[in-house]
């Protein structure tokens, strides 16, 4: 089934009747304000009415103040809010540079402004996709990343919901445009909008979008479908008249007062159903069918069963989705029978407030929004969770390949979406930089990498990388890696791939250049963290490796960790400190772990002397309780130990409340120095480092050399271990005008 464009209402001198529009939008929801809905038609229509009318017609002729019309009526028939009518009545002005995205939000508010950046988001996405290349049948992969990447990018479900009712208002708008633009409009729609509207559950907008997107990609078999109903209609409305007229009568016999009506029948559905069952069209059973509405669950099986004693019954045809919801949501009873005059029938039966989800899908709980947000509710939260399980959408793809079975695993929060120049979508782990990209594109790209714009902005090369950034990779052709890519404290890369890439490539070098560059960069991160006088050899050893020149060697090809050399160097520099020296691994976690023995807090006293009783030998994590003892401090039972029942029974007021204290992340002083060229900023510059770092700064000194127009920095922080130190370094090393940033040792 395809509806028809809406018309707007329209004066005699042929402009929109704004107040009859807006007494139809207010009669759907009675929720909405109409005083803010003809501000904002007005602000759109001025801004349209002040710009060049030439650059602002759209398909068909059609306005961008039309076309929003049309947006915000499909909004009001899925009981949008208010702030997303507003946003869809302004959207296309500000795609089409009529007004700014800033006037927006000064005229309409932050939600309003945010809810159009979103749908200008979703939009880029799209406009950036080669058609050629990833919107036919053949890619795929690179249709699915692109639904990862919408979905990644929508924050708020309303963003989908707009951008839905937009390519509604598009499709529709294309009836006599050229074939390439229809054809290249019905592919997007299909691949990613119709599957978005049936992940949502929102029915009626699902089957538009199918059966008009068919009709463009499948003229003829459209067209064919479409005339088999057209011949057969007044036939079948005559069928369907009759068994409306018995089953409401059967019925309400029982006291069952139903709504029952003749089901529409949408075109793609009926040719998907012939082509995956190899079926006729005189063998589709749902051509004839009708839909019962009834108050009660209850109601539904009691239905179920009149429908099966008025007709038999065809086996295998018959789907309970009210005990077994589909995954979007939808619950109904679906049966087919023989019914009058020996014809198949299809009947539906769901409960109203089932209906209303079927036909609205997560809009039709938008009336509840405010309330969940508010509360801390996590019913808004599970719905856009199922928005962002899109990547499920196995149901439209059909077996390809392996594809269906992938698109059963749920989209990864963790990832980030970009583009190469060429419009292609690239997934990487949350946190990958440029040199990521490159070695994800080709290895050789990654090898060759001497920089990276984002956006046509040059990016250092461990720059975090953000969903829908474009990213271009600067080559060299006579470029190689470089082994500060291999130090973590740099940043350089986040993924094994890339990793293993690069230690590949050193292992590949002459013997040689490994050893002096590997000496290198051991001598440099040790004279930064002020490890001086370390044994070589001894150093060596303790890696297990045979000699120095072993250990620098690996180190060049990349074989073994510059961290854990460093560690090792500590122990042999600064055995002395034992376990309080400075750690070196990096943690992965800072998780609280339950606390040892002794690491008790007192409830409301603040820390006392306590022991453990010898009794009942508490471990961290029982229940426990304390005891006052007289000179000894605090002595800490089980909460069912025998002994401290009895002395709580005699003594109740020396029986306190205790719990397992959290291990406290440990942390050093350390006094660093930094060398730069003086400039403004700079003191800034590297207090926003060790703010990122989560540094704390214990005291901090600043000299000024105006004849070399130096500063030398002289700071005393805490740090919880070597790793940290390391990459704090290595951090505000980068920054301009640095000339070096180390550890300062007195000895």
């Amino acid at each position: 089934m395809v509806q028809v464009r809406a018309h707007q209402p329209i004066n005699t001198d042929g402009s929109i009747n704004l107040e009859a529009w807006l007494d139809h939008v207010v009669s759907v929801d009675q929720a909405l304000d109409r005083v803010a809905l003809r501000e904002a038609c007005e602000f759109a229509r001025e801004a349209e009415s002040q710009a060049n009318a030439a650059q602002n017609l759209w398909a068909e002729g059609t306005s961008s103040f039309q076309t929003g019309l049309e947006i915000a009526e499909i909004l009001a028939d899925l009981k949008l809010d208010q702030e997303s009518l507003v946003a869809a009545l302004v959207y296309r002005g500000v795609r089409e540079g009529q007004v700014t995205l800033e006037s927006v939000q000064k005229r309409f508010g932050s939600v309003v402004a945010k809810l159009v950046e979103g749908v200008l988001r979703m939009a880029a996405i799209s406009a950036s996709i080669n058609p050629r290349e990833s919107m036919v049948l053949g890619s795929q992969a690179q249709v699915e990343n692109l639904r990862k990447m919408l979905v990644a990018m929508v924050d708020d479900v309303r963003v989908a919901l707009i951008k839905l009712a937009e390519r509604t208002c598009a499709i529709r708008a294309v009836k006599n445009a050229d074939d390439e633009k229809r054809h290249r409009v019905a592919r997007e729609v299909f691949d990613i909008y119709a599957p978005l509207a049936h992940r949502l559950g929102i029915g009626h907008i699902k089957w538009e979008l199918e059966d008009l997107s068919f009709r463009y990609l499948e003229p003829e078999q459209y067209k064919k479908i479409a005339k088999l109903l057209h011949e057969r209609r007044l036939d079948r409305e005559r069928f369907i008249s009759d068994v409306m007229a018995q089953l409401k009568s059967e019925l309400a016999a029982t006291g069952i007062q139903a709504d029952i009506s003749g089901r529409a029948k949408h075109i793609y559905s009926i040719w998907r159903k012939m082509q995956r069952k190899g079926l006729d069209f005189s063998q589709i059973y749902d051509v004839r069918a009708v839909r019962v509405l009834v108050p009660q669950v209850r109601d539904c099986y009691t239905a179920l069963g009149i429908v099966h004693t008025l007709w038999r019954h065809i086996p295998r045809e018959f789907d309970d989705y009210i005990a077994n919801p589909k995954e979007n949501g939808y619950r109904s009873l679906h049966t087919a029978v023989i019914g009058p005059e020996g014809k198949v029938l299809e009947v539906q039966i769901r409960t109203h407030s089932m209906h209303e989800e079927a036909e609205l899908g997560v809009c039709a709980h938008w009336r509840y929004k405010g309330t969940d947000v508010k509360s801390g509710s996590n019913h808004y939260e599970e719905k856009i969770s199922w928005l962002r399980q899109v990547i499920e959408w196995h149901e439209e793809l059909g077996d390809i390949g392996g594809l269906a079975e992938q698109l059963r695993v749920d989209i990864e929060h963790d990832r980030v979406y970009v583009f190469t120049p060429d419009g292609h979508a690239i997934d990487l782990p949350k946190g990958a930089t440029p040199l990521d990209f490159a070695y994800r594109v080709h290895t050789e790209i990654g090898h060759s990498c001497r920089g990276a714009k984002i956006n046509g902005r040059i990016v250092p090369l461990n720059y975090s990388l953000q969903t829908g950034e474009q990213v271009e990779i600067i080559t060299s052709k006579q470029g190689t890696p470089s082994r500060d890519w291999l130090n973590s404290n740099l940043g350089y890369v986040t993924t094994s791939r890339a990793r293993a890439k690069i230690v590949h490539w050193f292992k590949m070098q002459a013997r040689d250049q490994n050893v002096a560059a590997g000496k290198a960069m051991l001598e440099r991160e040790l004279t930064r963290l002020a490890l001086h006088h370390v044994d070589f050899d001894k150093l060596a050893e303790k890696a297990n490796l045979k000699t120095a020149e072993d250990m620098f060697a690996a180190l060049g090809a990349g074989d073994l960790r510059l961290a854990h050399l460093v560690n090792y160097a500590q122990q042999l520099v600064e055995p002395e400190r034992g376990t309080e020296q400075l750690e070196l691994i990096p943690r992965r976690t800072h998780h609280h772990r339950p606390g040892k023995r002794g690491d008790i807090q007192i409830q409301g006293v603040g820390n006392l002397l306590t022991q453990m009783a010898g009794c009942c030998q508490p471990l961290p994590g029982d229940p426990i309780v304390g005891y006052i003892t007289l000179g000894r401090g605090v002595s800490i039972h089980r909460q069912d130990c025998a002994s401290v029942l009895q002395l709580g029974a005699r003594e109740p007021e020396r029986i306190i409340q205790v719990s397992w204290g959290p291990v406290p992340v440990q942390t050093y002083p350390v006094d660093i120095i930094i060398r730069a060229y003086d400039r403004a900023g700079l003191l800034r510059d590297v207090s926003q480092v060790l703010l990122n770092e989560k540094i704390n700064v214990l005291a901090v000194n600043t000299r000024s050399n105006k004849e070399d127009n130096t500063a030398i920095m002289s700071l005393t922080i805490e740090i919880p271990g070597l790793d940290a130190l390391g990459r704090l370094l290595g951090r505000i090393a980068q920054l301009p005008n640095i000339i070096e940033a180390r550890r300062n040792r007195a000895n």
